[in-house]
């Protein structure tokens, strides 16, 4: 099954809800990266919550999430879009470590908890939104949910796993946001907090085959939960030649001849997808052209 992601509400409307399955969009980042399975953990983690939030926005806005732990597997970056398209990148995707003391993959050894979490919304306007968090945990699940609470104002329980197999490959990653709307009657929060922290790890259910509807069920109790929309994820990159060719024209003629001189030819390669784009001498020397 593709992957998808739901968005509903709960409670006669006092809660909103997403849940993921994102195990073949991850699974492309994984190959992709050759990410070991630490780094698969921890950029599956971000890109689960940044294909979940870009789906709280509209039209053609999009999201950026930079997490920045200070840890070995140095900076993490995830784009996504309100049409489910989401893409992600580790400075260092050969990170690995033993389980942590709950058998788990040690995320927060390889986040780091001394830094931020940024995420930057570009919502069409003149400029973006910006907000800023220190890293809490440096698990992520933990760090979103107290993005939500901190930048944004919204009480959120934010959960995020990913599943690596013993080659490597993904075998489950899914994710889910619960968040209460102005209002939520005492009673409601207090059976939420009941039903989040008896309900086993998000991967553990994906890897069990649940749906992300019956996730959504799970969490938040049988006839609890209308569905609002069903939205098809992958991992989707938007680089392209011409992109890069632009960018070489920005670096000035200067730049170019250089290239040109010293090599006769320009290969840029793209952090997200790591696709390569070659330029020939004649390709370069058109872009010089341009450029003047």
């Amino acid at each position: 099954m593709s992957d998808y992601l739901i968005k509903a509400l709960a409670y006669n409307g006092q809660v909103r809800a997403y849940a993921v399955n994102s195990t073949e969009t991850v699974g492309e980042a994984q190959k992709r990266h050759y990410t070991w399975p630490t780094a698969s953990a921890a950029l599956g983690r971000a890109m689960t919550a940044g294909v979940m939030m870009g789906a709280m926005l509209k039209g053609d806005d999009k999201i950026t999430v930079k997490v920045e732990g200070g840890g070995p597997i140095g900076v993490i970056i995830v784009d996504s879009n309100a049409r489910g398209d989401v893409r992600g990148y580790v400075t260092n995707p050969q990170t690995h470590f033993d389980l942590n003391e709950h058998g788990k993959l040690d995320v927060r050894r390889a986040v780091g908890t001394e830094g931020t979490l940024t995420v930057v919304k570009d919502l069409g306007l003149r400029e973006n939104f910006s907000g800023q968090v220190p890293i809490v945990s440096g698990e992520l699940g933990e760090d979103f949910t107290y993005y939500f609470v901190a930048s944004e104002q919204v009480p959120s329980s934010v959960g995020v796993g990913v599943l690596v197999n013993p080659d490597n490959s993904i075998l489950a990653s899914g994710g889910f946001i619960i968040q209460l709307l102005p209002g939520t009657d005492e009673s409601v929060i207090e059976e939420l907090e009941k039903r989040i922290q008896t309900t086993p790890p998000i991967s553990k259910l994906i890897q069990q085959g649940l749906t992300p509807e019956e996730i959504l069920t799970s969490l938040l109790g049988e006839g609890n939960v209308k569905i609002l929309e069903k939205m098809p994820i992958q991992f989707k990159c938007n680089c392209s030649k011409e992109r890069f060719g632009a960018a070489i024209i920005s670096l000035g003629k200067e730049e170019i001849r250089d290239m040109i001189e010293e090599d006769g030819q320009a290969e840029a390669q793209c952090h997200f997808c790591n696709n390569k784009y070659k330029f020939s001498k004649v390709e370069l020397e058109e872009l010089l052209e341009e450029a003047k």
